[in-house]
């Protein structure tokens, strides 16, 4: 039964590998490299990590200009991954990333607010938080609802730019850039071999279609508090307070 199982859960991980390494997928991958590679360039320090696996293997972290660039993933779709574990309980330190990319992770999340919350608790102060998403008033986000398996397969819900931001604001993080992408339809033709980046990041003259997909990059901003003067302590003994100063002389105690 267990092996059942596993075959099982595992369906929907091949389904959409095959899917990105289709030519829809790979042209899909491309333009979002080229997106990607312009939100990292103002990013620096020591490690950026990329939750969910998307494409063959980096291509997303190819521009990146952090020290270490990692890809983690859970099983079943780990074979280019550098780290195997789940979304929501990441195997990494607290305060110890500097830039984290989520290609479409949340939308295949069965908790998409539970991997927020944990890339919150990885990511340094002033650390910046890339999201891709599939826009839910497009073609895309109309294929993925009325898709028995989702689109891409098993994508599970389609989260709106709204939605990602509130999360983000309830975590005090500043949405300081927005991009909007994928001017195809999601159909056999709208995405093939030769289709080029350009067409996909922005809208052309003769296109009427919105845009499917959008990217949100955020800071984690980081509040400091004005330090409160020490009050005096008292030091209880024998279950009596005794004064912290001694009274000065000359000085009476009211009766």
């Amino acid at each position: 039964m267990g092996q059942i199982h596993n075959s099982a859960s595992c369906e929907p991980a091949l389904a959409r590998r095959r899917w990105l390494d289709s030519p829809a997928g790979r042209a899909l991958i491309a333009a979002e490299a080229v997106l990607v590679a312009e939100a990292l360039e103002d990013v620096f320090g020591w490690e950026c990590l990329q939750i969910g696996a998307w494409g063959a293997g980096r291509e997303l972290l190819a521009a990146c200009r952090t020290r270490h660039r990692a890809v983690l993933a859970p099983p079943g779709l780990s074979a280019d991954a550098d780290i195997i574990g789940r979304p929501t309980q990441l195997p990494v330190s607290g305060d110890s990333i500097d830039a984290v990319l989520l290609p479409h992770t949340l939308e295949f999340a069965s908790d998409p607010y539970a991997i927020v919350r944990e890339v919150d608790r990885v990511l340094v102060g002033e650390g910046q938080l890339l999201v891709l998403g599939f826009r839910p008033l497009s073609l895309w986000g109309a294929r993925a609802r009325f898709s028995r398996s989702g689109f891409p397969p098993g994508l599970r819900r389609v989260l709106s730019e709204r939605r990602v931001r509130e999360w983000l604001a309830l975590l005090g993080y500043e949405v300081f850039a927005a991009r909007r992408y994928l001017y195809r339809s999601p159909w056999r033709g709208g995405l093939a071999a030769g289709t080029g980046v350009d067409r996909l990041l922005r809208r052309g003259l003769m296109s009427p279609l919105p845009a499917g997909a959008y990217l949100l990059k955020a800071r984690k901003q980081v509040y400091t508090l004005t330090p409160l003067r020490p009050r005096a302590r008292k030091a209880v003994l024998g279950g009596l307070v005794k004064p912290a100063q001694p009274m000065r002389q000359g000085v009476r105690r009211a009766p």
